[in-house]
């Protein structure tokens, strides 16, 4: 990436200042009573990567488990059928609602929002800090439920039998509902940062794609979270007071809570792969070394998706006994929400185009989530499918759908970012050989352990099964090798990131060349971000810096469009 275009020097814009030296985030106060009533919102935002980080690693231990009992089947060395049901149910419902939900916006998001919206902070700071206790008071109700006796429903708490399992789901499904407020403060933080804070030169059309993303997930957050709170209290009504709602043995529906549920669970899957979407818009153009292509285009699409989520969710029920005419409507509305999503994959291809394409670690991910979403994304036309998902609903072939969308959609491109950001946040690189390695292995035991569950699936292997026919054991070996391989790509990762933060050189201020405002302060970040609020440029003009040698980042082009 080295470059013999003039440069403005090591003062511009302080291009090639670094922080670790100086006073920064991370130094300025210490101890940690400054850690824990912060209201900066990038230490919110380091807490909440770590909390996330956690869970990930709770859930994985969780998801390591019920691939090692699946090797042999009829096995129950490992464990009985009943904690095989709670293991999967915990599996499900702490990735899905500890880490996936939360994980891009707010640890990342928390974190780059304000930076790239030139701001010392988001708008409500207080809030802020509010809705990340808020998810560790609901992260804590939920590990207390482990202790008194995991849940077994699995992570949709499907009604009647969540009404009348002797496992603790009120206290589960009550640290579901106290998630959701975080999930809501956040949400209302970034749309008043978003209309408010914008700089100068910022207009919406002027926005970098990832704000465009966190703002379409914020919309969700608003409207769709309050429709699970509410169900989740009646739920917990049902089960402590005797009320009868969705257990048909009280003259309830059972029905009613799936519309509910799924009212709020499908557009949550947005809530998840919004922000990884303009991540991938972000990282995109910068490692493609172009302007981004079709940039309205790809931020409209961020709110026809958001629009659409709330419209679709009947095709989880197609196989309910919901009426034929309700079942046609919710499967062309499923096939609509793939033109969005189609418009954002053509534009990033169409930006890589021709471009001088770095394959940084970053970039990895990139091409690894453009397959692995791919992916995701065509399978879920067959199961929006009337006739075809009346064959595959409940069988492995919707777990691979599920995963590819979510692992190989939202975790993968969450990789990407922290891999971008990392440098910004910590002020140290990573090891790129070591990095690329993680990638790889990530993308090839990712690979291994879901795609033989399509064929699976296929052949009619149902999914959630404590026992499986012996045709099935080479299949579920081999996705159990996948897992381990996954794990060992994600330690790699891990390892990478943390000895960068003791042993990694200091990065510079813009180590990627990217035109976005968080590269034009220092790695890390000073307390109050910036010195003087930024004028915004073209977010996308990559070609207007240029690498330096010397400093090892990215310094204004001479005579180039950044000021």
């Amino acid at each position: 990436m080295a470059s013999n275009d003039s440069v403005i020097g090591a003062g511009g814009l302080g291009a090639g200042q670094n922080a670790l030296g100086g006073d920064n985030y991370l130094s300025h106060g210490h101890g940690l009573r400054s850690w824990l009533l912060t209201l900066d919102h990038k230490r919110i935002g380091v807490m909440y990567l770590v909390s996330i980080l956690a869970s990930f690693f709770l859930g994985g231990i969780f998801a390591l488990l019920i691939r090692t009992k699946l090797l042999i089947p009829g096995s129950s060395a490992l464990m009985d059928a009943n904690t095989y049901n709670q293991m999967f149910t915990l599996h499900g419902a702490v990735m899905i609602f500890l880490f996936i939900i939360p994980g891009i916006p707010a640890a990342l998001g928390n974190f780059v929002l304000p930076l790239m919206l030139g701001a010392k902070d988001v708008a409500f700071p207080r809030l802020n800090l509010a809705s990340y206790y808020m998810w560790v008071a609901g992260a804590l109700l939920a590990l207390l439920s482990i202790a008194t006796g995991a849940v077994d429903t699995g992570w949709t708490f499907y009604t009647p039998y969540s009404t009348t399992t002797n496992t603790s789901v009120i206290t589960m499904v009550a640290g579901v509902f106290v998630l959701g407020f975080s999930s809501i403060f956040t949400g209302l933080n970034f749309v008043v940062s978003i209309h408010k804070l914008r700089p100068e030169g910022m207009s919406w059309f002027r926005m970098p794609l990832f704000l465009w993303g966190l703002y379409g997930t914020a919309i969700i957050q608003i409207m769709a979270t309050p429709v699970l709170g509410i169900t989740l209290l009646l739920l917990i009504a049902e089960r402590a007071l005797g009320v009868g709602i969705f257990d048909p043995s009280l003259g309830g529906d059972p029905i009613l809570f799936q519309h509910f549920f799924w009212f709020y669970s499908h557009p949550a899957v947005y809530i998840m792969i919004l922000p990884a979407m303009g991540v991938i818009s972000e990282l995109v153009s910068v490692f493609s070394r172009k302007h981004i292509f079709g940039y309205t285009f790809i931020a409209l699409s961020s709110i026809a998706i958001a629009v659409i989520s709330f419209l679709v969710w009947g095709h989880h029920m197609f196989v309910a006994g919901q009426s034929n005419l309700a079942s046609m409507i919710f499967s062309a509305l499923t096939f609509m929400v793939a033109i969005p999503s189609a418009v954002k994959v053509f534009n990033w291809v169409a930006t890589m185009y021709k471009g001088s394409i770095w394959l940084a670690t970053p970039m990895l991910y990139v091409l690894s989530f453009l397959f692995l979403f791919g992916i995701g994304g065509l399978t879920g036309l067959f199961l929006g499918a009337l006739a075809v998902d009346v064959h595959l609903h409940d069988t492995y072939f919707v777990v691979a759908h599920f995963h590819y969308v979510m692992f190989g959609g939202t975790v993968i491109a969450f990789l990407g970012g922290l891999h971008y950001w990392w440098p910004k946040m910590f002020g140290r690189m990573y090891s790129e050989l070591w990095g690329r390695v993680g990638a790889l292995l990530v993308f090839v035991g990712f690979n291994t352990t879901f795609f033989t569950q399509f064929v699976m699936g296929s052949h009619g292997a149902p999914r959630r099964s404590y026992h499986y026919l012996p045709e099935f054991q080479s299949y579920h070996q081999l996705s159990t090798i996948g897992s381990y391989l996954l794990g060992v790509g994600l330690l790699v990762v891990a390892v990478n990131l943390v000895h960068a933060l003791f042993r990694g050189r200091p990065a510079p201020a813009n180590p990627w060349g990217g035109a976005t405002l968080e590269w034009r302060t220092s790695s890390p970040p000073p307390h109050d971000n910036f010195a003087a609020t930024p004028v915004a440029g073209d977010p996308y003009d990559v070609e207007a810096w240029a690498f330096d040698r010397q400093l090892g980042g990215f310094v204004p082009r001479a005579g180039g469009s950044v000021s």
